[in-house]
Parts: C-alpha cells; sequence; structure tokens
C-alpha cells in the first residue's frame, strides 16, 4: 500500500500541498490554483489525503475520493495545537500530517451529498429563525416605545402587533414601515414552514432518522440534524463519547485523588447541543404529566427533584445523546426497558 501522506490547506482560489513519504519529513510542496489542484491530483497513485474539516472539506473529499484516494478529515481545534509559530499555509500543512500521526484524534466522515444537502438546509432554517426573531424583538421594542406591550411569544406576535397598528397615537411615519417589517417576519415565517417541510420529506426516506426519532425528545428536526452533522455513528466508541463530542458532559480539573466535576463544556455543535436540550426540556414537560411514567421519566424527574429544573434538562439531554447513539448504532428503535433508569442510558434495546 502506497504509504505516502498528502496534506491539504483548503482555500478558495489557492491550494497549499505537502507531500510526505517518511513520518515527520516534507518531500515536497506546492501551491497549486484551482484548476492545477484537480490536475495534480489526477496525476497522484491511490495515497492517503489529508485536510482539516473546514469549508469545502467535504466538496473535496468527494471530488478526492471518486479520483480513488482515501481522504482524512481532521477536526480543525485538534490540528491547530500541532501548529509552531505563525499560522501560515505552509506551518497548516505541517500541522496537518503531524496531527495525522496521532491515532487518538478521530477523523470526520466525508459527508455524502445527502447530508450535505440537510445540513445546508438546516443552516438555512436556522439563519431564517434567528432573523424573524431579530425582527420580532425590534419591531417589540419600537411599538413599547409608544404604549404598546405586546405578549412574548413568536406565535399570536403578529396578530397583536397589526392591532396596536391602528392606533391613531401611532405617527403616521412610522406605520408603513412598521407594516413593512410584519410583512417581512410572516414572509420569514412561510420560509421556515417550507424549509421544514423539505427536511421532513427528506427524513421519512432515511431508516436512521425513523430510528432516532423513536428516541423521548428527539423529533424530525433532531433527528434529521444529528444525521446530517454527525453522519456515522461508528466514529465514537460510546454513548458517552458522543454525549462528550456535544458538549453535554461536564468539564474536569482533577488531581490525584481530587475529582472536580464543574459546568457543561459546551463543545462540539452549538446547533445539536440546543436542539437536544430543547428536546430534553419538552420531555421532562411529559414526564410530569405522564400519569404512568417510563423508567426513564422516573430517572428523570428525581434529578429535577435533587437538583432543579436546569439541572435535570442537561442531564437528561446528555442521556437522550446516549440512547440516540445506541439506536442509530443498533439500526432500531428505542424501547424502554426497567433497566433503563438504573443501569446506564440505553438500557436494554429489545427486538
Amino acid at each position: 500500500m502506497n504509504s505516502t501522506r498528502i496534506a491539504v490547506d483548503l482555500a478558495k482560489s489557492v491550494f497549499q500541498v505537502a507531500v510526505s513519504s517518511v513520518p515527520g519529513r516534507i518531500d515536497q510542496q506546492h501551491r497549486l490554483s484551482r484548476e492545477r489542484f484537480g490536475r495534480f491530483f489526477a496525476a497522484q497513485a491511490s495515497t492517503e489525503v489529508l485536510m482539516e474539516a473546514c469549508g469545502t472539506a467535504h466538496h473535496w473529499g468527494r471530488e478526492l475520493q471518486a479520483l480513488g484516494h482515501r481522504v482524512r478529515l481532521l477536526p480543525p481545534s485538534d490540528v491547530a495545537r500541532y501548529r509552531d509559530g505563525n499560522k501560515t499555509d505552509r506551518a497548516d500543512t505541517i500541522a496537518i500530517l503531524e496531527a495525522a500521526r496521532n491515532e487518538a484524534i478521530d477523523a470526520v466522515p466525508v459527508k455524502t451529498l445527502e447530508q450535505q444537502a440537510l445540513t445546508s438546509l438546516h443552516r438555512l432554517r436556522s439563519a431564517y429563525v434567528a432573523d424573524r426573531t431579530a425582527r420580532i424583538n425590534t419591531v417589540r421594542g419600537i411599538l413599547r416605545e409608544f404604549g404598546h406591550a405586546i405578549p412574548q411569544g413568536a406565535r399570536a406576535f403578529v396578530v397583536h402587533a397589526r392591532v396596536a397598528l391602528t392606533d391613531e397615537q401611532l405617527p403616521e411615519a412610522l406605520r408603513p414601515e412598521l407594516e413593512r417589517a410584519l410583512d417581512e417576519i410572516d414572509a420569514f415565517k412561510e420560509k421556515i414552514r417550507q424549509i421544514t417541510s423539505r427536511i421532513e420529506d427528506i427524513g421519512q426516506r432515511m431508516p436512521e432518522v425513523e430510528h432516532l426519532r423513536s428516541v423521548p425528545g428527539i423529533g424530525i428536526l433532531t433527528a434529521t440534524a444529528l444525521v446530517a452533522f454527525v453522519g456515522e455513528p461508528l466514529r465514537f466508541r460510546s454513548g458517552r463519547c458522543f454525549a462528550s463530542y456535544l458538549g453535554l458532559t461536564p468539564r474536569e480539573s482533577s488531581s490525584g485523588l481530587k475529582r472536580r466535576l464543574g459546568r457543561i463544556s459546551k463543545r462540539g455543535n452549538t446547533y445539536l447541543r440546543m436542539l437536544l436540550t430543547h428536546g430534553a426540556r419538552s420531555a421532562l414537560l411529559a414526564a410530569r404529566r405522564a400519569q404512568e411514567p417510563d423508567p426513564l421519566q422516573v430517572w428523570a424527574l428525581r434529578v429535577e427533584l435533587r437538583s432543579g429544573h436546569n439541572k435535570a434538562t442537561i442531564a437528561l439531554a446528555n442521556r437522550i445523546a446516549r440512547i440516540a447513539w445506541r439506536v442509530w448504532r443498533d439500526q432500531r428503535a428505542y424501547e424502554p426497558s426497567p433497566s433503563a433508569g438504573r443501569f446506564g442510558p440505553g438500557g436494554r434495546h429489545t427486538h
């Protein structure tokens, strides 16, 4: 097998390439244009190509795989630790080669086109939600200055705001601009609905999404986001590692016999952590309303009674993530068992 490794520092139009046939030694350094980049790899024998998992990495990963190369994407935060001196393109390629020698660093799977499409849809939806929230907050603040306090919540905001616009005390110069802002809020709402519908259509064709949706607190958005952003569950050794990747485990500062655990690390994908936290909050509310709570709900209610609502929400989000990893790995639906609250996050999964 070809032992040569080629590190690539990606950019918009210029790519830095470092070729190494012996660990710790750079044989060649090239600075290639976008056109020469494709020709360079087409002329190379099948080898391992190393890149940071940054912008355009998945696109070029698919392109290089089509040419017969083995592509390994490394997390940028791990590569940064191996950079010595100033940040330059040459230094980045050397750091990538050094990081690749550390077998403890887990590679990021190259996304398929369908996963990339799901990722893009989620990002667009998230951007529209943020824009809609910004418009709502702006209009709410303006109307409050003229004596109109709009109730909290986005669902009925436009209805209440349009009623406020009928107030004759409102300056006439301001009224048309506020009308336009409310129209924009309605437009964002429709865009969010359309994208959500498209995500649901894609998710219904993916069996792993259906398995994930069987887990309490995971709906279509969270399930499709996990499949899109994570890609492959087997990249994690356990559900505990998966929850740690999502930033749902405590920070630790321990030495000797002293073990100190703090707040959650908040590492990893902020969007996934937000979805799982909201899902856990919803699952905790369902547990309070359940007439006959299952073992997982009983466990969550005990944690809430002991540690409070917020800590119980994060603890449940951690457990949901670990269960999700298990059902995703085993490709089967979640079924609560008597041991779910006592022997671990996943319990036993039966057919």
